[in-house]
């Protein structure tokens, strides 16, 4: 039976599909896959209708003078292309060709690794990635912390005896930057060998209803309750630090003024659940805290991100089994590169000044450098992957720059609210058509595991790092016939080189010719990905890994410190004088007024951001997009059950249904991300039928988080009123 990984989500779950010729009969979890054991979530049984649905771009489409799309052969595809990009080729103005890479592009191994190609072809600064409506807080910290934003430690779940989590909800999203299929399993292992789950969130979520211990924080305030957990811990001598520490006094002096009653207004947490907390989780055998996106996509994003790890740090739970651990992909090496440490802001967005954090500008300031004349503004949009009309604030805005652009080529399976506005739209494989191996995911798993999927069914026209080499033909001035075999035989050659220069991999010292002798026939990302893992750390080939189709166990994690810190000190930096600085604007909210209510976002078990809403599997049954109000506001409001309701910020409204529930704490309203589909132009059947509205109306684009240039989506104070029937929505 025909086996692979599933792609829609970081847990990496093994799929068994069954196969009638072309034609898929069923999807179901792999019970022999080494990681997941059959575990699967309904979006990926979902595989087959995304497979299948009518709407899903098949070939090359060319938007008309009339503005329809009209389907093209991939040759016409790229003249017309070459066309739209021949301004762009060899301009010095390199930095009027911007590019957006989504959120899906991190689950393809093929667009990782040429995408990285073609934008090192197009020199241009103005690059932007869902990254920045994500992760990039904690990835920043990690980097100050440890060297890279790649070296992020994650919970060591199947060992822990205790673990406190912090705006995640892992048993809906099965983990983020936290590997994890079956996080619901691993909870109630945790609880059968003795331990606690403590679980930090405004909502009782489906994780807090596995949990032991549920404190309703008000949004916004993870980074000062965990500064009060540090400040507890240093008072009342429960620090256990751990080796290879830098800065430990410096930080626990900057927690002295965040006592649990300084706290306890603006975070709505008792200072005695407090002091609780700190005690049982410097008293456990193990533990570990972890932080995701409720503790991302905040004012104060950077600072929880860094705080969360230094709890780790200072309890003694940092790269020791049971607490964080840092993964060893099987791609990956030992060892760590240079220590140059973190270099952020090397250059500025040109409208606002936004800083550059790991050769991004924030996503949030697409639409302004499209719209504003000027030297560098962008006139050319490349995007793989990626939706930023509903995914980014000021989608609205960036509605309205779009068809301002002179070229705009998207590599996408949809015809979405950002792609209709394409000149070209260049389709990817079905899941089932192409290979796939979790380059990224693998390093934030909590178990080191390696799985290989070749493609299961054939595939007709390009994959998408063919696109992408033949995208970097055109705007490199080759044109739109350009050799990909001999552009990706180049690449394929310049990584081996790399690769034999490199102390720490295992094919350093090698002839060249040799090595790409031994990589033959491959071509394409397996070609990569087969000379990754001969360098990498286990000495695997990619054939090991065919011939392993439901995955190689490599273990639990192992200690790795200090040999993965990259830090200019080679140890790990505690206080790092970015993040310290930061601490003096997060004082300040000591004393603001906790009053008012305030927006978060909701994860769904069958959404995954804004692109999975066209599949009937998963958006059947009860409407999801609707506010979530605890009772109390309701009574307030004089809202009742499935009334809808007007939520208004400074810089937009939508009307949405309201869900009493007592599942939120008062003074909060939750609405999930990703939905509002619809406008003329997008052909997405479905998802038009349950469009919902778009919450991040109400994200301000203003609102960065100033030291990684995240937007602001959650805790964002609103208005609330009861909508009488029939009145409209203010535009």
């Amino acid at each position: 039976m025909p086996v692979r990984t599933c792609p829609f989500c970081e847990a990496t779950c093994g799929l068994e599909v069954t196969l009638d010729g072309d034609r898929v009969v069923k999807v179901r979890g792999d019970a022999d896959d080494v990681f997941s054991k059959g575990f699967v979530c309904p979006k990926g049984t979902s595989l087959k209708q995304l497979h299948e649905d009518p709407d899903r771009v098949r070939r090359p489409l060319v938007k008309q003078p009339d503005g329809s799309f009209a389907e093209v052969g991939w040759d016409a595809a790229f003249e017309r292309i070459a066309e739209l990009w021949a301004p762009f080729v060899g301009s010095d103005d390199r930095d009027a060709v911007g590019v957006y890479l989504g959120n899906p592009s991190a689950h393809s191994f093929g667009p990782l690794l040429y995408g990285r190609v073609l934008l090192k072809a197009l020199r241009t600064r103005s690059i932007f990635s869902a990254s920045t409506l994500d992760q990039y807080p904690k990835q920043l910290a990690a980097a100050h912390l440890f060297g890279s934003g790649a070296t992020v430690p994650v919970p060591d779940l199947d060992r822990t005896d205790h673990l406190l989590i912090l705006g995640a909800n892992p048993v809906v999203s099965n983990g983020s930057l936290m590997t994890a299929p079956d996080v619901r399993g691993r909870i109630h292992a945790i609880q059968a060998r003795g331990g606690k789950v403590v679980v930090v969130d405004p909502r009782r979520t489906r994780t807090v209803q596995e949990a032991d211990q549920h404190i309703a924080i008000r949004p916004g305030g993870d980074a000062l309750w965990l500064m009060a957990l540090l400040q507890v811990l240093a008072s009342e001598g429960l620090m256990t630090p751990g080796e290879h520490l830098a800065g430990l006094d410096e930080v626990v002096a900057a927690a002295e003024p965040f006592t649990p009653e300084a706290v306890a207004a603006a975070t709505g947490v008792d200072p005695e659940v407090t002091r609780t907390a700190a005690r049982e989780l410097a008293a456990a055998p193990t533990a570990c805290v972890y932080g995701r996106i409720g503790t991302t996509t905040q004012r104060f994003g950077s600072t929880a991100s860094w705080l969360v790890d230094v709890l780790n740090a200072v309890t003694g739970n940092l790269d020791r089994p049971g607490g964080a651990m840092f993964p060893l992909p099987a791609h990956a090496k030992r060892g760590a590169g240079r220590g140059r440490g973190a270099r952020f802001g090397r250059w500025s967005s040109r409208i606002r000044g936004a800083g550059e954090v790991f050769g991004e500008l924030p996503a949030a300031c697409l639409a302004e450098e499209l719209e504003t004349p000027g030297a560098g503004q962008i006139r050319a949009l490349i995007t793989v992957a990626g939706n930023p009309v509903l995914s980014a604030p000021g989608g609205e805005r960036l509605a309205r720059a779009l068809p301002g652009l002179e070229a705009y080529v998207a590599i996408d399976i949809y015809v979405n609210e950002t792609t209709r506005h394409a000149d070209v739209i260049l389709p990817a494989p079905s899941p089932l058509e192409k290979a796939h191996y979790d380059l990224a995911l693998y390093g934030f798993a909590i178990r080191n595991v390696a799985n290989y999927s070749p493609p299961l069914l054939e595939r007709d026209g390009l994959d998408e790092w063919q696109s992408l080499l033949r995208l970097l033909g055109v705007v490199t001035g080759q044109g739109p016939d350009a050799d990909v075999a001999a552009i990706d035989g180049f690449v394929a050659r310049a990584l081996v080189e790399k690769e034999v220069g490199d102390e720490r991999s295992a094919l350093h010292g090698q002839d060249v010719d040799a090595v790409m002798a031994q990589l033959q026939p491959r071509v394409g990302p397996d070609r990569l990905l087969d000379l990754l893992l001969r360098g990498g750390a286990y000495g695997l080939t990619l054939a090991d890994l065919e011939a392993a189709p439901h995955g190689i166990d490599l273990g639990p994690l192992q200690p790795r410190l200090p040999e993965i810190l990259s830090t200019p000190s080679g140890r790990v930096e505690l206080a790092p004088p970015d993040l310290l600085a930061d601490v003096e604007r997060l004082a300040l909210a000591l004393d603001e007024d906790a009053g008012g209510m305030v927006l978060i976002g909701r994860r769904d078990l069958r959404s995954n951001n804004s692109w999975m809403h066209n599949l009937p599997v998963l958006v059947s049954g009860p409407e999801r997009c609707t506010a979530w109000l605890h009772p109390d506001d309701a009574t307030r409001l004089g809202v009742a059950d499935g009334d809808p309701v007007r939520i208004s910020s400074r810089v937009g409204a939508i009307e949405v249904p309201a869900t009493v529930t007592d599942r939120i704490r008062p003074g909060v309203v939750s609405v999930p991300h990703g939905w509002g589909h619809g406008g003329d132009g997008v052909a997405l059947a479905v998802a038009r039928g349950v469009a919902g509205v778009n919450s991040n109306a109400l994200s301000d684009d203003d609102q960065l988080e100033p030291l990684s240039g995240t937007a602001v989506l959650n805790g964002i104070p609103v208005e609330v009123v009861a909508v009488a029937a029939g009145e409209p929505v203010p535009a």
